[in-house]
């Protein structure tokens, strides 16, 4: 019975989400597809559990060029103790000033576009990478749990929320507590934000793409090879298309052209050969 109970819960969610969020899913499948028709990026970021959205838009069967998944290992778990570990990723998750140093190894620019994902909405990751997207010009979408605002208090000392800090802020409907079905005991189990992220995730690829392939802009799209009449080549040609948009884009700068040079010229000094 509790496996239905799940799936009938997680039906219900889809359907709130199809039935409330449509409006916003489609302004924000615009900015995505403006984006990736000029010639720019969208990026993707999510910690924890979160990542997980970001992992399925690309590469995955039926996704296309144009999006720029934004990792950090130390933001995702790989063991649930120690190194890698739970307890470690939630400290760094929550400690600001850490997304700051992370994107300084991106090229985020003006006219890009970053969706953000994160069920609460309030760790210091992802509100920092919207702060940083914001202060460098991006368009920022989330989707997070806006039923969270109601029950919490910022934990940011900008004060706010991660949907406070979007231009299309998503609801992914899902309460706060995450976990949809009663077993009787106070803690419910069986959680929905990952089933509802990708979804809305795969709503926004599929409204962009719809959008990309009316103005005949559509980006090489990642096929399965099952599929008839696909070359035998066409992957190959997608990951090539992919490694010219990630590595088409010079890295960013973030000393000033005097330090820069200082530091240079130091290691320069200290590596100069004996004669």
């Amino acid at each position: 019975m509790s496996a239905e109970k799940y799936l009938e819960k997680v039906q219900k969610l889809i359907g709130k989400i199809q039935k409330t969020q449509m409006m916003k899913i489609k302004r924000a499948g615009k900015i995505v597809a403006e984006a990736i028709a000029s010639g720019h990026r969208v990026y993707l970021f999510g910690s924890g559990h979160s990542v997980i959205p970001v992992m399925d838009v690309f590469p995955r069967y039926g996704s296309f060029v144009g999006f720029y998944p934004l990792y950090d290992p130390r933001l995702m778990w790989h063991n649930v103790i120690g190194p890698g570990g739970a307890r470690e990723l939630l400290w760094i998750e929550r400690k600001e000033g850490y997304a700051r140093i992370f994107l300084q190894s991106y090229s985020l620019q003006p006219g890009d576009a970053v969706i953000v994902f994160s069920h609460g909405g309030r760790n210091a990751a992802p509100i920092e990478v919207a702060l940083e997207a914001r202060n460098r010009g991006l368009k920022v979408i989330t989707v997070s749990s806006h039923q969270n605002l109601k029950v919490s208090r910022p934990a940011h000392s900008s004060g706010k929320f991660l949907s406070e800090l979007a231009d299309v802020a998503i609801d992914n409907c899902t309460p706060p507590e995450d976990a949809l079905v009663d077993v009787g005991k106070p803690e419910k189990i069986a959680a929905g934000s990952t089933v509802a992220a990708v979804s809305v995730a795969m709503a926004l690829l599929a409204e962009a793409g719809a959008i990309l392939a009316r103005q005949g802009k559509l980006p090489p799209t990642f096929v399965s090879p099952n599929v008839p009449g696909v070359a035998p080549d066409h992957n190959d040609r997608v990951y090539q298309a992919f490694t010219e948009f990630f590595y088409g884009r010079p890295a960013p700068r973030n000393l000033t052209e005097k330090s820069s040079s200082a530091v240079y010229q130091k290691s320069s000094k200290k590596r100069k050969p004996k004669r």
